[in-house]
């Protein structure tokens, strides 16, 4: 019985190293697309997160092999700690605190749209904390970046649900001193960074990028950030850098997260006119040709092709209601929230599970009747209604026409009428909107 017993657990190990190493090739042909661009970090930080210093050696970049290695095990140590959770329905504090993620691209309006969850004193929110992965990690060319991308920002974005934010350490630089850093991006977007025993007083000296703009907090303190994520009754996290949907099945069924998702999309044209005034090097191609004549190269095309395809494809996938998805997937247009910015937090509240507090009310009122709005690119603060349009006045109909070829199928899934002249495209009392209800009843 003893020696049955013994070849059995040799057995078991056997079985279990060849599983291991199937798996560890499938995620090492993904991984092996990227490196990290900060060299001397460690590759194990606080709470098993990814660290950059182990995959340095002799001061050049080694294979990202360890990457590999370290999600596989990561991913079997949720799985073990996962088979001992009871259902979510047997969890009370799983059913009443709420998760969201707000899943953008840039210029929609999520920074807007995001402040309706920032300013309530029960969520604890974050403000496009994946902008820091971005910057640290970097992909060869070749098929498989979007599938990489995907993986690391959405590991990442599971432990900050989990309100695991020495997460982010890794992908700071420099690396936080005892979990405090002056590095944190656009902190000051965020309430609950900068409240509370969070806004520790400032030292003489410190210096930070992105500091609290209503009150003057000292640097960021990671662990007691983390203690007030805790302390919250739910999470939000707004972000452009999640752009497939499918990636975000494990956060989902993950039984730790109670997890929502709202989609924000925007007319492909007013994106496109958007970019080309807050990013005007990157979108020169256009503005030469809006502005010259000059046609944008082939590139240029398909790269607006497939960011109006990765959206569509997405919001497929969300509106068709999977099993895993049911109940927990929203698609929300940004020219229905300008229109009616009340109403429409009120119905993502209620999709959320949350409850809607006066302090929102308040600020969508002042935030959304401004009568002149800021000439900055990124402010929050504007007349809605009025200037969600703004931009048929500047774009030009050559553009908007080409926009309009390439990404049509986005367009008729979202409800975007089609212009045929420039003098439509300019008449803003022609309703560019049709009547959609994307919820699923």
């Amino acid at each position: 019985m003893r020696m049955r017993s013994k070849y059995a657990i040799i057995l078991f190990f056997v079985v279990a190293l060849v599983i291991i190493e199937k798996e560890n090739n499938i995620i090492s042909r993904v991984s092996d697309k990227f490196t990290l661009k900060l060299p001397h970090m460690e590759l194990v930080g606080p709470n098993n997160t990814i660290s950059a210093r182990a995959l340095t050696e002799n001061n050049s970049l080694l294979s990202s092999s360890n990457i590999a290695l370290w999600q596989l095990l990561k991913a079997q140590r949720n799985c073990s700690s996962l088979q001992a959770v009871p259902r979510r329905e047997e969890r009370k504090d799983l059913v009443e605190r709420k998760h969201l993620l707000l899943m953008a691209t840039t210029r929609t309006g999520s920074s807007f749209v995001g402040e309706f969850f920032n300013q309530n004193n029960n969520i604890f929110y974050l403000f496009e904390p994946l902008w820091h992965v971005e910057k640290t990690v970097t992909f060869e060319p070749g098929g498989m970046n979007g599938v990489a991308t995907s993986i690391i920002y959405r590991d990442v974005v599971q432990q900050l649900m989990l309100c695991d934010l020495y997460a982010l350490e890794s992908f700071l630089f420099p690396m936080p001193d005892r979990h405090i850093t002056g590095f944190l991006f656009r902190r000051g977007s965020s309430k609950s960074l900068c409240e509370g025993a969070v806004c520790t007083p400032a030292k003489r000296g410190g210096t930070e990028r992105f500091p609290c703009r209503l009150r003057h907090c000292g640097l960021l303190n990671m662990t007691l950030a983390a203690q007030a994520c805790l302390q919250k009754q739910h999470v939000a996290m707004k972000t452009v850098r999640l752009r497939q949907l499918e990636f975000l099945r494990p956060l989902v069924e993950d039984l730790r997260i109670n997890l929502r998702i709202i989609q924000l999309v925007r007319d492909p044209r007013a994106v496109l006119a958007s970019r080309m005034v807050a990013f005007p090097s990157k979108y020169e191609a256009w503005k030469k040709w809006a502005n010259e004549g000059e046609v944008p190269d082939d590139e240029e095309v398909s790269k607006l092709r497939g960011n109006c395809e990765n959206l569509r494809a997405s919001a497929q996938l969300g509106i068709s209601q999977p099993p895993w998805l049911k109940d927990r997937f929203m698609l929300m247009r940004y020219e229905d929230i300008a229109l009616e910015p009340l109403k429409r937090a009120q119905e993502m509240y209620r999709f959320a599970g949350i409850p809607f507090t006066p302090e929102v009310k308040k600020w969508i009122y002042e935030n959304t009747q401004a009568s002149k709005a800021s000439d900055n690119v990124y402010s929050t603060h504007k007349n809605s209604s009025e200037q969600f349009e703004k931009w048929r006045l500047g774009l030009p109909f050559k553009i908007a026409r080409v926009v309009q070829q390439v990404c049509e199928p986005a367009m008729k899934l979202f409800g975007y009428k089609f212009v045929k002249d420039a003098a439509t495209l300019a008449n803003r009392s022609a309703s560019l909107l049709e009547n959609r209800n994307f919820r699923i009843t």
